[in-house]
């Protein structure tokens, strides 16, 4: 079908999460808030809108993660991304079976499974994979225990 493109992505949150999604999309994304229609405001969430793309973060009742749905955001520095997030107690999951992309998944500040990539320079392969593999481990060389995040496990 001609002529269709994406406007906006949704995901949903808690009631009360809004800050926590503006800490993700927001702060550690950089996607900028843009304010809701006054018809749209009262129902809560919150909304981001950068170059290229638009989330929607709604609250919906029952809430529960998505653990399979999930946005993807094309990233120009992924490694600064994953170093941001990890230092914020994200989880980062690098994964490799997207020939062509970097690629990573986390959760936002509600639990929503989020993808993050970036396109495969032929130069940065073995860079790459010599920076997922620091991320997998802590200093000691042990296996990297990521900790509860305190806003989107704390609900859970």
């Amino acid at each position: 079908m001609a002529g269709v493109t994406l406007h906006h992505v949704q995901v949903s949150c808690r009631a009360g999460d809004e800050p926590a999604a503006r800490e993700f999309y927001g702060r550690l994304l950089g996607i900028p808030e843009t304010a809701k229609p006054p018809a749209l405001a009262a129902r809560g969430g919150v909304w981001f809108r950068g170059p290229g793309c638009e989330v929607h973060v709604g609250v919906e009742a029952g809430f529960r993660p998505a653990g399979k749905a999930h946005p993807a955001f094309v990233v120009d520095d992924i490694d600064a991304l994953a170093d941001r997030l990890a230092q914020d107690r994200y989880p980062v999951t690098w994964d490799d079976a997207f020939p062509g992309y970097r690629r990573f998944y986390t959760a936002d500040g509600s639990g929503n499974r989020v993808e993050i990539l970036s396109r495969e320079r032929s130069d940065s392969g073995a860079a790459a994979r010599a920076h997922r593999d620091s991320l997998a481990t802590t200093p000691s060389g042990r296996e990297a225990q990521h900790e509860p995040h305190p806003v989107h496990d704390a609900a859970s």
